[in-house]
């Protein structure tokens, strides 16, 4: 078992973490590089359940769960979520089908597959499109030469269980890989004990019926709706979500300097609920090819040229299939998503320093159509919108004895349109770049900081989304949005207090031009200028040899310049209060490891009412985990999640997604007490 910040490894954990090598929080190693941080061994360590997003939230103080469902979950970064974060899985592209964001990119990757994260705050990214104020690269495990695998058995509270296996191997030129996994969930139950039918019947209930009542009414139209959100008799007690996974992957290497790696991915996932929305999944089906050359030591201009391709596509069918109002009739909105697209980098040495060159490309697009009872409604949701980009980039980065430089500059030529007859090729062609650096202050003393400016186009969604005819066919979408640029300034320091404790504050402007809001008055997106900013810390301790602490807190506030049209709030949206992780860690015997963590946040005070958010508690929420290894081939692995059983909901309820129960959000609570063991086989 791993000595994750023994006191012999700290009289040296000051310099390994200026020289950005590995230093290890928790059970989990992660690398901490100014607004960079990377989560390795996710496969090894989160066992829980596939929720990549749920494991994320209780690392990362910076990070807050978007909770939709038991599974298929949705991350907020330092205040931004949906497009203003860009999610790289093997540095290919995929977005969710749904509108609503019940299958976010982050969701098309399991746990079991991931080698590891690498989270970037800021707009310190020119290699990709849209990487507006953050980016998330999800990196999956690689085949080994030496033969490798291991199966697994996970079960937990409300008939949780999962079976998988993987297993790699090859020769000194081939190697392969191969991993799938299965599961399922009844319905979780909040610390009251009630299931996620329960929490929407209890919604229902607690509107009271209009007086006197008229069904044509506006108000008798919403009490309707609500009472038939309701999940019908026989399926009251369906299971959660069952979910598949699978993944395969060949590298190759060509010659002595050039390799080839391939691989695909596919999720299946049914009858997936989605309590808080009119509207479940019947299935979430997506797939992920990626394909990458790499070509080392051309000469003195090449030392290696990357060639890269990714293609992903999603189908999304979501329905009234289990609800009340589907005895009368059964509304679906059926979404398919594809991108494709690929980059060209070449690195080579430039004066003292490492040079990349690179052409980006991608095509997006996205479709929906209504259907009633299972036959089309001749009404498109989104009607073929497609995203397309072409974009120029350069970075360099040197160090100059205490000093470390980095710099990037990208040029985008993106264009959006759709097949609406209502509406033209919207273009966004526009120059991004960044200037960062550090500076040692001493050998336990870092100081970093940068400036940034980056886009992002809207989507799909945001331009031409239309509400079901049911609703009255209304365009949501605003054609006419501009795209959002996010000019940010990142100050912060890093080191060592003595040889049992590290440290990490860092701090944020961010100055968003354009960004797109919804207005739950007028029913659509518009443009307006605002600003956030924000500040965390986080750090080590080590009490021994064998006890130590890891953690951090996180402050964000966010205001619009002005208020949106007919609006006067100037509140942001999904500005999550402050919040702390904790956890003290004992590494009990060799091959044993107990943790205690604390995930808290304060109440929501400042939220964008007029945009259905409101007033949430804050919440303390302890969780306990207990690994063992033993004879070289097992690990056992208990915990127990919420040990008080506390009942507390997490995600706001911010009006942008527009099919939420009744036209009014329902805050959905966060699972109560969750009891899991995991046993792993490996050789």
């Amino acid at each position: 078992m791993r000595k994750s910040i023994a006191l012999a490894g700290l009289s040296v954990a000051a310099a390994a973490m200026l020289q950005a090598e590995e230093l290890q929080l928790g059970t989990i190693d992660v690398v901490d590089t100014g607004t960079t941080t990377v989560v390795k061994d996710v496969a090894g360590e989160e066992v829980k359940s596939a929720d990549l997003a749920d494991a994320l939230y209780k690392l990362d103080p910076d990070i807050q769960l978007i909770r939709r469902s038991g599974i298929a979950n949705d991350i907020i970064l330092r205040g931004m979520r949906k497009d203003n974060i860009n999610v790289l899985i093997d540095g290919g592209k995929i977005y969710g089908g749904c509108p609503n964001r019940m299958d976010p990119p982050i969701s098309h990757v399991v746990t079991n597959n991931v080698k590891d994260i690498v989270v970037k705050e800021g707009p310190y990214d020119v290699e990709n499109f849209g990487t507006l104020t953050g980016l998330v690269e999800v990196n999956t495990l690689k085949p080994t030469k030496d033969p490798h695998g291991s199966l697994y058995l996970n079960a937990g509270s409300w008939n949780y269980n999962k079976l998988g296996a993987d297993f790699s191997g090859g020769t000194d030129r081939v190697r392969v890989m191969i991993s799938g996994s299965t599961e399922s969930s009844r319905q979780y139950e909040d610390g009251d004990g009630n299931t996620l039918a329960d929490q929407v019947a209890n919604y229902a209930k607690s509107l009271p019926k209009p007086q006197p009542f008229d069904p044509d009414s506006p108000e008798g139209k919403k009490w309707l709706k609500v009472q038939g959100s309701q999940y019908a008799s026989q399926y009251y007690d369906m299971k959660a979500y069952r979910k598949k996974s699978g993944m395969a992957k060949l590298f190759v290497d060509v010659t002595d300097n050039q390799e080839l790696r391939l691989s695909y991915t596919e999720n299946r996932s049914n009858d997936v609920m989605y309590p808080n929305t009119p509207m479940d999944a019947l299935k979430d089906v997506s797939h992920l090819f990626n394909a990458k050359y790499i070509v080392r030591d051309l000469g003195e201009y090449s030392k290696r040229l990357d060639f890269e391709f990714y293609n992903s596509w999603v189908y999304h069918p979501m329905g009234t299939y289990f609800r009340k109002s589907a005895a009368k009739m059964v509304v679906e909105n059926r979404m398919w998503s594809r991108i494709f697209g690929g980059k060209v980098k070449n690195t080579m040495e430039v004066m003292g320093g490492t040079l990349n060159l690179g052409f980006d490309g991608s095509h997006r697009m996205w479709d929906g159509r209504y259907y009633e009872n299972y036959e089309d409604w001749n009404q498109a949701s989104i009607d073929h919108s497609v995203t397309k980009d072409a974009a120029l980039f350069a970075d360099y980065t040197r160090r100059y004895n205490a000093f470390g430089v980095d710099a990037g500059l990208r040029y985008d030529m993106a264009s959006v349109q759709s097949d609406r007859a209502d509406t033209s090729k919207n273009t966004y062609d526009y120059l991004s770049g960044y200037l960062y650096g550090n500076y040692h202050l001493n050998d336990n003393t870092k100081l970093f900081g940068g400036f940034g400016v980056a886009s992002r186009v809207p989507d799909g969604k945001e331009l031409y989304f239309t509400r079901n005819p049911n609703m009255g066919s209304k365009l949501i979408g605003n054609p006419n949005l501009k795209r959002v640029t996010n000019n940010e300034v990142d100050l912060g320091v890093e080191g060592a207090l003595n040889v049992n404790a590290t440290y990490r504050l860092k701090g944020f402007y961010s100055m968003l031009k354009d960004f797109i809001f919804y207005n739950k008055t007028l029913s659509t997106y518009e443009n307006r200028d605002a600003h956030l900013y924000g500040v965390s810390l986080d750090g080590t301790y080590a009490l021994s040899d064998t006890v130590y602490f890891d953690g951090g807190v996180a402050y964000l506030r966010g205001k619009k310049d002005d208020p949106l049209t007919n609006q006067h709030g100037t509140n942001m949206p999904n500005i999550t209060p402050l919040k702390t992780n904790v956890a003290v860690n004992w590494d009990y015997a060799d091959e044993g490891t107990m943790r205690l963590s604390c995930v808290a946040a304060g109440g929501w005070n400042d939220y964008d009412e007029e945009n259905g958010e409101q007033k949430i508690s804050g919440y303390a929420v302890f969780n306990f985990k207990l690994t063992q290894d033993f004879m070289n081939h097992y690990r056992v692995t208990l915990g127990v999640d919420n040990i008080l059983d506390k009942t507390y909901a997490i995600t706001n309820t911010y009006a942008d997604m527009t099919l939420v129960t009744g036209g009014e959000p329902m805050l959905l609570n966060e699972p109560g007490r969750y009891i899991y063991g995991n046993f792993v086989y490996h050789f």
